[in-house]
């Protein structure tokens, strides 16, 4: 039986191994999001898009466990983003594209971290 398993565990982790090759081959083609995207989105994309960015924070953070420093970007972007809501930040970004047009171009997670998460830094030490 323990063979069995012990197969298994191999077969899957061959498997993980070509998908994340497939992956790898795949990231440079993966299109970043602008604020031109994001104003054409419905808030549910909006939302969906801003948990996966929350989920890509979380993730690392529990990946740097307690050998994070304050100057990792998760423990910053976290630190900068307290207080906000998922409604909050999709209102600011709605309110941020809509008074800066010329900005439409610029990633929304570029905007996301100057537009709020430095801000909430100087707000939350």
């Amino acid at each position: 039986m323990a063979i069995k398993s012990h197969w298994r565990t191999l077969l899957s982790l061959g498997f993980l191994s070509l998908a994340l090759a497939g992956n790898a081959a795949r990231a440079q083609s993966i299109p970043i999001v602008t604020g031109q995207q994001w104003m054409a989105s419905s808030d549910e994309a909006k939302k969906a898009y801003l948990v996966g960015i929350a989920n890509l924070i979380e993730i690392e953070r529990a990946y740097s466990g307690n050998s994070a420093s304050s100057s990792d970007i998760s423990q910053r972007f976290g630190k900068g983003m307290q207080g906000q809501t998922l409604d909050s930040v999709r209102q600011g970004l709605d309110n941020y594209y809509a008074a800066n047009p010329a900005m439409i171009q610029h990633p929304v997670v570029e905007t996301i971290w100057f537009q709020m998460v430095l801000p909430g830094l100087s707000k939350n030490q």
